[in-house]
């Protein structure tokens, strides 16, 4: 079996593929102070949890945007699974023609959701990908990566709320039912969502203009652990997968083995 690690800023996601199906996932926090030492006993735990036995995973390939973790994580699978894991980075095979001034700055995970997206939805393609921070990239009609936009992500914007104001306070991020707050938890909801949706759509839209092309001539695909809720209400992202990632790591391990 293969395990797959994506390492986020907020979240380390990970999943586990029984051939082409993906039987497993999990999802822990991304915390720089953890040793190899209890990510070996965290991952033990889930894995004890999950009925998953690590002699039988035969590979691993990890995703990274944290660099404290591009060590801790991979060290624990040496020493807990007895793996040499894949890194996603300069010299793995993606199968990506990139076309970014400097191709070592493009972070792995837009790397691996363009690959993704390119493999199981087509191009020309819009990705976007609402986490910590919302990214925004392109592939064009032969699939090739042209980069895109990076904005602060709406956990970003509520946390600024709540620490750099005297009276507001920290909510929940979910669906507001009105534009028009009636309550001061209410207004912040409908000015996060809304202002995220609009934020979103925007940008896009922009995309559009440059690329002087139709929402219909290109597919918009959205993933990241915000996407459920802002993807729905956005009026050009055709469709939302949670899975991008996890797909386009198994993709890329198939690439390189």
């Amino acid at each position: 079996m293969l395990l797959v690690i994506d390492i986020g800023n907020t979240n380390i996601e990970a999943g586990l593929y029984d051939g082409d199906l993906l039987t497993k996932k999990f999802r822990i926090s991304s915390d720089t102070s953890r040793t190899t030492d209890e990510y070996s006993m965290t991952f033990a735990t889930i894995f004890d949890i999950n009925s998953i036995k690590k002699e039988d995973i035969d590979g691993v390939i990890i995703s990274s945007v944290v660099p404290k973790l591009s060590h801790a994580v991979p060290k624990m699978c040496e020493r807990f699974l007895h793996i040499d894991p894949i890194i996603v980075g300069a010299g793995t095979k993606t199968g990506l023609n990139i076309k970014y001034y400097n191709p070592k700055e493009v972070g792995a995970d837009r790397i691996v959701s363009s690959v993704s997206c390119k493999e199981n939805y087509g191009y020309p393609a819009i990705i976007v990908d609402i986490g910590t921070a919302i990214t925004f990239d392109y592939l064009d009609e032969e699939g090739s990566y042209h980069g895109g936009a990076i904005a602060p992500g709406i956990q970003i914007a509520a946390d600024a709320l709540f620490l750099r104001t005297s009276k507001l306070p920290r909510v929940e991020l979910e669906e507001s039912k009105t534009v028009i707050g009636k309550s001061t938890i209410e207004a912040m909801k409908s000015g996060l969502v809304n202002g995220y949706v609009g934020l979103i759509d925007g940008i896009i839209e922009k995309m559009l203009e440059e690329l002087a092309k139709e929402k219909s001539q290109v597919k918009i695909i959205s993933t990241g652990g915000f996407s459920s809720l802002l993807a729905s209400k956005s009026k050009y992202i055709e469709l939302s997968d949670t899975d991008l990632i996890l797909k386009g790591l198994k993709s890329i391990y198939e690439k390189n083995v």
